[in-house]
């Protein structure tokens, strides 16, 4: 059996808590957005680098508050998570200029939800081109951009289109 070592990842694991507290409330209350790649606070919403993301760029526009329920969300916070996924798309297209996106939400761990009881709406910038065997035959995502020079580019755009 090959291996590929990915000692980035222990941080992931060495930083989970212990409490089993929400990563994404825990960024939130923390207000350290750079340490937490948190790009945007809005009145309802707020939008985190995915630290383990699908693409470079990969975006969750989450509600201020643990809500586990799409169904529960009130208008304006859904209203919010639609305007601020529009603005976001523009800034990824700005900054990183994929050829598309992939949009959505996972509800409930049959839906592939890691993490199901604070929802997040996934913005995945999408290149031509963009998979290759390593996700099919290794089960592993290569991400060729840091994210704090990712997290940094889209930060200096992000003004632009709010």
């Amino acid at each position: 059996m090959e291996r590929l070592y990915s000692p980035w990842r222990s941080q992931y694991i060495e930083g989970l808590s212990k409490d089993n507290e929400c990563f994404l409330c825990k960024a939130y209350k923390e207000k350290d957005d750079e340490k937490n790649l948190v790009l945007y606070r809005g009145k309802k919403v707020f939008v985190i680098m995915n630290l383990f993301p699908y693409n470079a760029g990969h975006l969750l526009v989450c509600p201020n508050e643990h809500i586990g329920d799409f169904t529960a969300l009130d208008k304006d916070t859904l209203c919010e998570i639609s305007t601020v996924t529009q603005q976001m798309v523009k800034l990824l297209e700005l900054t990183l200029k994929p050829d598309g996106f992939n949009l959505g939400y996972n509800l409930g761990r049959a839906a592939g939800a890691g993490l199901e009881d604070h929802i997040h709406n996934h913005i995945v910038p999408r290149w031509i081109g963009d998979t290759n065997f390593m996700p099919v035959l290794a089960e592993v995502r290569v991400i060729s951009q840091d994210l704090k020079e990712i997290y940094k580019r889209l930060k200096e755009n992000l003004e632009k289109v709010l």
